[in-house]
């Protein structure tokens, strides 16, 4: 039986100097389609499927890395080949950041690129052979680390390599591990729900506790200010570990990073965590020493965290930092917010702390539960880390970056609370005041499943507001949400399948602090 061709998209603006090494390719089976600009390469690729892209670096008007860009758009795993003219170490660690599969020098030779073709062909059949072997040694690894009481830093270990594989099946595609790899997630989130559920109190005791919302100011950004360092802190709302992995290589270009990790306190909802990580307090002592920045009862975060800055700046004040210039603080809901913070970075002098607060993500969660077209669109985590890279790419917050990334200056970038996906729903008993969040609910005389949720009767043990003895909090664990009995099957319908935050899990609790230096500081 005759083997079916390669197809090899060729991109380059001297197209027609390059029949002699396409004929040669040609004879050694391989079907090679030709165009001599990215827009005609975009089009194909539209419509068509490819093996292997061979992409000229240097053309005139789009050249080879905004191609690249709309390549990786359409198909994030299609090996590129990149051929440049130059050894250039920017441009280099760009494509590479960019996922290249390889590069080559001109003048090339006809047979140099048929053998990185065949290399780069070779090494995805060989990766893909070796999957099934890799998966089943961290499977295992995974099983006997979580069997043996795993703490805190062995679960952000579990974690850790429970992501690496999701972007990894991402990039491969069907390997027919899927549903196993679904099936281990589950049960690493259940034994982390337990583990927290049990843990959790002794961690406000000080007991072998992680650096918690409370910790991050003092153990990531005071540092710097003390030394004088101009610092950006940025806190993207509800990114997850897996969004900042799918996002950085885009960052490596342009910036160093270390990756650490802190937890969301309970409830790991944007009023709890992220005024806790701006004020270095729990939200019992918020209420009790500044009540009128405490707003529990609202439904409404732009009410609930209006009052960030000023958090900020009393926990500066105790920590004895009189900042010159005084804090920045900004706040982008939207692409016009976006743009002004872009302008006012750009004619930024000279800084001692900006804090920046970026909602997309936060938002885009919320709205993908209520549009069908979002649904559609980010049907699955899969996706939806697709879709969170996509933004960023052509976001004001990647245009921000750049412009850091000229000047000596640090930046530490982190989220307050992640998200997970609910399927299961679970029912819940409280009175019309109860708040209407489907991960965690504050009220009176609150009921839940324990087998399910956690119910905290006495809100102190958890650092959390108290004003009456009757108040309750039940927080849900794993993918569970909350409904109610007499709408059980209506609310069942309707939030299924929802990225959701407020509760326990991996995905919510654990989340990634970077620290970021500019490759290239003035």
């Amino acid at each position: 039986m005759q083997n079916i061709a390669h197809k090899i998209l060729w991109v380059d603006d001297e197209i027609d100097a390059l029949k002699p090494h396409i004929l040669f390719l040609n004879e050694k089976s391989y079907d090679v389609t030709s165009v001599s600009n990215g827009d005609d390469a975009i089009s194909l690729l539209n419509n068509q499927r490819y093996d292997v892209v061979l992409l000229d670096q240097m053309m005139p008007g789009q050249d080879g890395l905004a191609a690249l860009d709309r390549i990786r758009a359409i198909d994030p795993t299609l090996p590129v080949v990149m051929l440049t003219q130059c050894h250039d170490d920017q441009v280099v660690n760009e494509a590479l950041g960019k996922r290249i599969s390889d590069f080559l020098v001109k003048p090339i030779g006809a047979a140099q690129v048929a053998l990185t073709l065949k290399r780069v062909l070779d090494q995805t059949k060989i990766a893909e052979g070796q999957v099934p072997r890799n998966y089943t040694h961290d499977f295992d690894q995974i099983r006997h680390i979580k069997e043996t009481a795993p703490d805190w830093r062995k679960w952000i270990e579990i974690y850790l390599k429970l992501v690496e594989w999701d972007l990894e099946f991402d990039q491969l595609g069907q390997t027919g591990l899927e549903e196993t790899h679904v099936e281990l997630k589950k049960e690493c989130n259940a034994s982390f729900s337990d583990y927290v559920s049990r843990d959790y109190t002794r961690w406000l005791k000080g007991e072998n506790s992680p650096i918690l919302s409370v910790d991050v100011l003092d153990n990531f950004v005071i540092p710097h200010l003390r030394e004088k360092r101009p610092t950006y802190f940025i806190v993207v709302d509800c990114l997850r570990l897996d969004h900042w992995m799918a996002i950085e290589p885009l960052i490596r270009p342009y910036f160093y990073t270390n990756r650490d990790f802190y937890f969301s306190i309970l409830p790991s909802a944007t009023l709890y965590s992220r005024n806790a990580l701006f004020s270095g307090l729990f939200p019992q002592e918020i209420a009790k020493k500044f009540p009128q920045y405490w707003q529990e009862n609202s439904e409404d975060e732009t009410s609930t965290n209006r009052y960030e800055k000023q958090l900020l700046q009393q926990k500066l004040q105790r920590a004895g930092l009189n900042l010159k210039p005084g804090i920045r603080y900004f706040k982008i809901f939207d692409a016009k917010g976006g743009n002004e913070f872009l302008r006012q970075v750009s004619s930024f002098d000279q800084i001692s702390l900006s804090a920046l607060v970026v909602n997309f993500i936060d938002i885009l969660t919320h709205q993908r539960s209520q549009s069908n077209v979002l649904q559609q669109i980010a049907p699955d985590e899969s996706a939806f880390r697709s879709l969170a890279k996509s933004w960023f790419a052509h976001s004001a917050l990647f245009e921000v970056l750049k412009i850091i990334a000229t000047r000596d200056a640090t930046v530490v970038l982190t989220s307050d609370h992640g998200s997970v996906l609910c399927n299961r729903p679970t029912k819940a008993l409280g009175n019309r005041e109860t708040s209407t969040s489907l991960r965690f609910k504050v009220g009176t005389n609150l009921g839940c499943n324990r087998d399910q949720a956690i119910h905290i009767a006495h809100p102190n043990e958890y650092r959390l507001p108290a004003e009456g003895s009757s108040k309750n909090y039940i927080i849900t664990k794993e993918d569970y949400y909350f409904v109610y009995p007499n709408q059980y099957h209506e609310y069942t319908r309707q939030f299924r399948g929802g990225f959701q935050h407020g509760g326990i899990s991996p995905s919510e609790l654990i989340i990634p602090v970077i620290t970021m230096t500019p490759r290239k500081g003035t």
